[in-house]
């Protein structure tokens, strides 16, 4: 079946979509983008994406093409169109097509882009139940980690390190310090606290992350935002991250030794549960 897709103010079967050769999210990776899940046909936390997006853009001082009210009318008629129960909707936003320059046009004229990704069972993922192994690796991405563009070369080729390795993912380690997974936060538990890193330059300020913490505190779980080293992690009581396609998802090991039990703990259970559930009562 040809997916339905959105492309500047278009519904197109995607074999008939395109963007300009001389688009600068092309060229330059001058764009930004977010990923929206869907449950049960709803999206989830579409007002945290849409507001981190906004911020994205005024970052990199590029326009905003359309209005909130009309990229939810999008999301939504992308779901129909393509009858999504579970799954995901990615956006991506740049500054459009202009001659190749490393400064950027005067009157951008940005690209929007919309498709879907059907994923029956999203919030049924097996390795809820077994978790994920985890590598270290440096970090070596650019410094404006809190805006999410779309210059994720570096976390792709930590993936596949971490495939040569035989473990699920990688943790990004900068001066000592684990910043943040591939494509997810990244936490600890340790004697019932949870630990994260704060929010900077450094990482992705995580639309889940902020859901996921804001369950916690109103469930009287204690949070500690805190940077947190790959040995104080390897000696947690357990481990996990958060995305918006992963939800919660406990890490068992990280570089060979497992965490805890090595097995998922109840922390992290309760938390994927909070989550899922209070998650698909604001969907939209």
């Amino acid at each position: 079946m040809t997916r339905t897709v959105y492309v500047n103010g278009d519904y197109l079967p995607e074999d008939e979509a395109k963007v300009s050769v001389f688009d600068r999210g092309f060229l330059f990776a001058d764009a930004v983008y977010e990923v929206t899940s869907v449950l049960g046909g709803k999206l989830i936390d579409f007002d945290g994406h849409a507001t981190r997006l906004a911020r994205s853009l005024s970052e990199l001082d590029m326009p905003n093409p359309i209005a909130k009210e009309d990229l939810l009318e999008v999301h939504r008629e992308l779901v129909r169109a393509n009858g999504i129960e579970d799954g995901l909707i990615y956006l991506q936003i740049t500054r459009g097509a202009a001659d190749r320059d490393f400064a950027f046009p005067e009157d951008p004229k940005p690209t929007i882009v919309l498709f879907t990704q059907s994923k029956p069972g999203l919030a049924d993922n097996p390795m809820a139940s077994t978790g994920m192994k985890v590598i270290s690796i440096e970090d070596q991405r650019w410094g404006r980690r809190d805006i999410k563009t779309v210059q994720l070369l570096y976390p792709s080729m930590g993936k596949m390190m971490a495939k040569a390795a035989g473990a699920h993912d990688a943790w990004m380690v900068e001066d000592g310090e684990v910043t943040e997974g591939t494509s997810n936060n990244a936490y600890i538990v340790k004697n019932g606290r949870i630990i994260t890193r704060h929010l900077g330059h450094e990482i992705l300020h995580g639309i889940t992350r902020k859901a996921v913490l804001r369950f916690a505190r109103e469930a009287q779980m204690e949070v500690e935002e805190r940077p947190f080293t790959i040995e104080e992690a390897q000696e947690a009581d357990e481990a996990f991250i958060t995305s918006a396609s992963s939800f919660v998802m406990p890490v068992v090991e990280i570089d060979g030794k497992a965490i805890g039990t090595g097995k998922p703990g109840r922390t992290v259970a309760r938390l994927r549960e909070i989550y899922l559930d209070e998650s698909r009562k604001t969907a939209v």
